[in-house]
């Protein structure tokens, strides 16, 4: 079917949201487990990720912070490319902005996994909400005058 190609990115960054899970957890569960052990049974019970703010390492966090922001604007991302997908637009033009996209997103989050300066990783952020904004612009115009 013409424009369904743009589905291919789609499904790549969900397989990258699938690795950033796999990745938090990897790094969470023994940091969690490392915790100094408490008498009370019921310390645990109610946490939240604020609460691990305070007790794991920065480093250690970055991987959830990020799995977190994969669940932000790659939400206008899947939208919008099921749209394009939809009305025959997904492929030329749009789905090279979404892989664009979604390779944008995926430096970005080794970066914020790992280095986590705000600056450059604003400017992946930055690059990223560009290539959406272009990919929603074109929809909006698909749309809009059809």
């Amino acid at each position: 079917m013409t424009g369904m190609d743009i589905l291919k990115p789609v499904v790549a960054l969900a397989i990258w949201t699938m690795v950033m899970w796999v990745w938090m957890y990897a790094t969470r569960l023994p940091a969690i487990s490392a915790l100094p052990k408490s008498d009370d049974p019921n310390a645990d019970v109610g946490w939240t990720g604020a609460k691990l703010e305070g007790l794991l390492k920065p480093s250690t966090q970055w991987k959830a912070h990020n799995y977190n922001h994969l669940h932000e604007a790659p939400t206008v991302f899947y939208a919008v490319a099921l749209v394009l997908a939809l009305i025959g637009q997904g492929n030329g033009i749009n789905l090279t902005i979404a892989w664009v996209y979604v390779g944008l997103r995926v430096v970005h989050s080794v970066f914020q996994s790992t280095v986590n300066k705000v600056a450059p990783r604003f400017a992946l952020f930055a690059l990223s909400s560009l290539a959406l904004m272009m990919l929603v612009t074109h929809a909006a115009i698909a749309v809009f005058t059809l």
